[in-house]
């Protein structure tokens, strides 16, 4: 069964949209697309500057292995220091179908 995890966050002080743009592509170029599982990914903002990142996976097995390496995989570390940690709000879902 497909799973969709959703991440909701606002940017650390101090740290430019455009910035952070080019350190989400570098996120799921280089590490998200590469992992077993992976569908798609869509990154959105809002006007008061939360953005909504939802990801979609094969299976919950595949979600769970790459959230696993996710926050020591060097890929990550500059996006994770663009993110205000306070304001993370995540969720997952289970397709229907």
């Amino acid at each position: 069964m497909s799973t969709v995890e959703t991440v909701r966050f606002k940017l650390a002080p101090g740290t430019d949209a455009e910035e952070f743009a080019r350190l989400d592509e570098k996120v799921e170029t280089g590490y998200m697309a590469k992992r077993p599982g992976f569908l798609s990914r869509e990154v959105t903002r809002s006007e008061e500057g939360e953005f909504l990142v939802i990801v979609h996976w094969a299976t919950p097995e595949d979600a769970d292995a790459t959230m696993r390496g996710f926050f020591g995989a060097p890929e990550t570390q500059d996006f994770l220091a663009a993110i205000d940690k306070s304001t993370v709000v995540s969720g997952r879902y289970a397709g229907l179908s």
